[in-house]
């Protein structure tokens, strides 16, 4: 009954996984739903924000931010690419990753050069696989990551932006739609274009600034770039535990099939060794 021992040395094995594997698809839900809320508590502002600068890039003010210029002739393109820290969930990270490539080979075909800002370990890995210059990294990024960690992030690219260094910034990430779904969406970041913000109507808009127009400018531009990219990896996060959930329970199941196959297996050998047994017993006696 050696092939029988090792059949429920192996049910023992997978069944220990499956313990595992259902335990992790039950902490991916419980985080699924507060990662939910956190977003879609901080959806609103951002939607407000974006309508906000919609209205703004129609407008005519007498001071233009930095990010609202274009530098066609710019030698270098930006790239912020948001993905997990972990593993475990599904194709999420490798579908945005299959788009930053993408991005990456068209820069190089125009010969411009990359630079990227890297939120999440496996951003950061892929970056640095594909010989991406990464300006800085946030990585460990935790369930809840506070504004002021991603404002750090980004910060070197908004200044590589601002001396005209970069042609564009796109940002990559994850979108969620639902738990079953969720869609690598890419961003154009800056320039702040109204084409790209939605255009709010076909005729121009202006407001009456108060102190002065550039005061208000400044912090309302930052806050628009910071608060997209704060709320694309919240969106991911969310993806990021659905995903994990979802990849976790088939794990489970498909443990479960492996599982009752190998009972099968077992109680098939079983019943022939007692087959066999009687076999010799009949043929024993008969000989007798």
């Amino acid at each position: 009954m050696a092939v029988g021992k090792e059949i429920r040395t192996k049910i023992k094995s997978v069944e220990n996984t499956k313990k595992i594997t259902k335990a992790m698809e039950m902490v991916a839900a419980s985080k699924m739903r507060k990662a939910q809320e956190r977003m879609r508590a901080s959806r609103p502002y951002s939607e407000k924000i974006v309508d906000l600068i919609g209205h703004f890039s129609q407008s005519n003010p007498e001071y233009r931010h930095p990010f609202m210029n274009e530098f066609p002739d710019a030698p270098n393109v930006g790239i912020i690419v948001i993905s997990t820290d972990k593993g475990l969930c599904g194709g999420l990270n490798t579908n945005v990753f299959r788009h930053v490539l993408a991005k990456v080979q068209e820069a190089e075909s125009k010969g411009k050069k990359v630079k990227a800002v890297a939120i999440g370990n496996k951003a950061l890995s892929f970056l640095s696989r594909i010989d991406v210059e990464v300006l800085s990294s946030f990585v460990q990024v935790g369930d809840s990551p506070s504004p002021e960690n991603v404002n750090a992030a980004i910060k070197a690219i908004l200044e590589h932006y601002e001396k005209g260094q970069l042609e564009q910034v796109f940002i990559f990430s994850n979108k969620f739609v639902n738990t079953m779904k969720q869609d690598p969406i890419t961003e154009v970041l800056l320039p702040l274009n109204s084409k790209d913000i939605n255009p709010i109507n076909n005729y121009s808009w202006d407001y009456v600034y108060e102190p002065e127009s550039y005061e208000l400018i400044d912090g309302l531009v930052l806050r628009y770039v910071e608060t997209i990219t704060h709320q694309a990896l919240v969106e991911n996060i969310a993806s990021e535990q659905s995903a994990r959930m979802v990849a976790m329970k088939a794990a489970t199941d498909n443990a479960g099939n492996v599982i009752e196959e190998l009972k099968l297996v077992y109680n098939k050998t079983r019943q022939a060794a007692i087959t066999k047994e009687l076999s010799e017993i009949v043929a024993g006696a008969a000989a007798v």
